[in-house]
């Protein structure tokens, strides 16, 4: 079946998917490497600022494109501080690297072949790397289909916005709740991302 069909089946679901026009889950396949440390970069931070931040990251470090694992570990804690990270940040961007340079995080050939469960357990083994930030890197580098980020702000957001709940729902909730729309719970989580964003 049609993944908007499938979704459609819910009535709430079939307004957004008329209110939004079709949406799709992009992904942007991405190296894993590339993808978590930027996602390590953005997290809990204004879109604006984790630009700004990359863009220093990249620009002061990487010449223009973001340091390899080794680069990342060999750039001084200073330089990296001057870039705008946190010092947890920058802990988290050196796991990160040293995983990568030891070939413990898994190349995008390697992810492809790994469940989600099996991709939870090892990247959230990293310094940083926590259940949103899988769940980001599932959906956007990966495209994987049926994957609802829970605890995300902007998805309990827009569930409650959606389905005209008084407040928002507790991620176990929205866990719940969501299983109606697998296997298509990623297009699910665009829909209430658009609604939270107006």
């Amino acid at each position: 079946m049609n993944q908007h069909l499938h979704l459609a089946r819910d009535p709430v679901m079939a307004g957004l998917i008329a209110r939004f026009g079709k949406l799709r889950v992009m992904a942007d396949r991405r190296e894993p490497y590339e993808a978590l440390s930027e996602a390590v970069v953005y997290q809990q931070l204004h879109a604006k600022a984790a630009a700004t931040i990359m863009g220093r990251l990249v620009a002061q470090i990487g010449n223009g494109v973001l340091p390899d694992p080794e680069g990342m570990l060999d750039a001084p804690d200073e330089a990296l501080r001057a870039a705008g990270l946190s010092r947890n940040k920058i802990a988290a961007l050196r796991d990160i690297a040293t995983h990568a340079r030891d070939g413990r995080l898994p190349t995008l050939a390697a992810c492809r072949d790994l469940s989600d469960a099996e991709l939870i357990a090892r990247l959230t083994d990293i310094r940083g790397i926590g259940p949103w930030t899988v769940d980001m890197f599932l959906i956007f580098t990966l495209g994987r289909p049926d994957v609802l980020p829970s605890g995300d702000f902007g998805v309990r957001r827009g569930y409650s916005i959606a389905y005209s709940l008084p407040e928002m729902p507790a991620p176990k909730a929205l866990a719940l709740a969501g299983e109606r729309w697998a296997p298509h719970r990623s297009l699910a989580a665009l829909y209430l991302w658009r609604v939270a964003d107006g």
